[in-house]
C-alpha cells in the first residue's frame, strides 16, 4: 500500500502507457476548435499548441509546414 507522500510525478508518470515515449513538442489542433479534449493531459504541460481552421480530413501538407513554422518562432520556456 502506497503512503501519500509516496505518490510523486515520477511514479504517476511511470505508470502512463506512454512511459517510454517522449512527450511531444507541439499539438496541432484542427477544425478550430481550442480545447484539448483531454488529450495527452499528463505529457503536454510543456507542449507547444498550434490550432488551425483546418479540418482534418482537408489538413495537408502545406498546412503542417505553416505549423511548424509556427513552432520554430516560439520561444520555449518550459512552464517558467
Amino acid at each position: 500500500m502506497l503512503r501519500v507522500d509516496q505518490i510523486n510525478d515520477e511514479l504517476v508518470a511511470s505508470y502512463l502507457t506512454t512511459k517510454s515515449i517522449p512527450d511531444p513538442d507541439l499539438l496541432i489542433r484542427t477544425s478550430g476548435e481550442f480545447r484539448i479534449s483531454n488529450f495527452l493531459l499528463w505529457q503536454i504541460a510543456y507542449t507547444e499548441m498550434y490550432f488551425t481552421q483546418t479540418h482534418w480530413p482537408d489538413f495537408r501538407k502545406e498546412n503542417f509546414y505553416e505549423a511548424i513554422c509556427d513552432f520554430q518562432q516560439r520561444e520555449r520556456r518550459f512552464g517558467k
